[in-house]
């Protein structure tokens, strides 16, 4: 029952998340930061399609998908039409890796070691589902403050 549940949040959110994306008035917008601001959307949005594609897609899927997580926050002007192509390719990924996850799995150890000690695979994709969540806002409040 979680892993369906979880398949409608990450579902709902990556949808949230091109919206935003495609939302901006100014495509230059999306690579703008501004003050204390210190990540862009575009770079938010790339940590999050890298982030999704590392935990779900490559450690539950096994899709083979290789972080350069260095990248998420160094690569500038990205075309919005790659980000958004970028964000469905994920939700595609995402959705197939959560579609074959017996709810039996929630249980056992995630995969790989990501915090200080070991944890379950239900927390390692509540954690994901929150941290989506968590830039999803801050791209929404970029995108209202500065694409005014």
């Amino acid at each position: 029952m979680l892993v369906a549940i979880l398949q409608t949040l990450f579902e709902r959110d990556l949808n949230k998340l091109k919206l935003e994306i495609e939302s901006y008035r100014s495509e230059d917008t999306i690579w703008r930061v501004e003050k204390s601001i210190s990540n862009s959307a575009g770079n938010l949005c790339l940590h999050l399609i890298g982030n999704l594609n590392t935990y779900i897609g490559a450690e539950l899927g096994g899709s083979g998908y290789v972080r350069h997580r260095e990248l998420e926050f160094s690569r500038k002007d990205v075309p919005r039409a790659e980000l958004v192509a970028g964000i469905e390719a994920t939700r595609l990924v995402v959705g197939a890796a959560l579609a074959q996850l017996p709810d039996e799995q929630l249980s056992q150890e995630y995969p790989v070691q990501v915090f200080e000690s070991e944890t379950s695979t239900a927390h390692m994709l509540l954690h994901l589902a929150t941290h989506l969540t968590y830039h999803l806002g801050q791209i929404n409040y970029h995108r209202r403050l500065l694409d005014a």
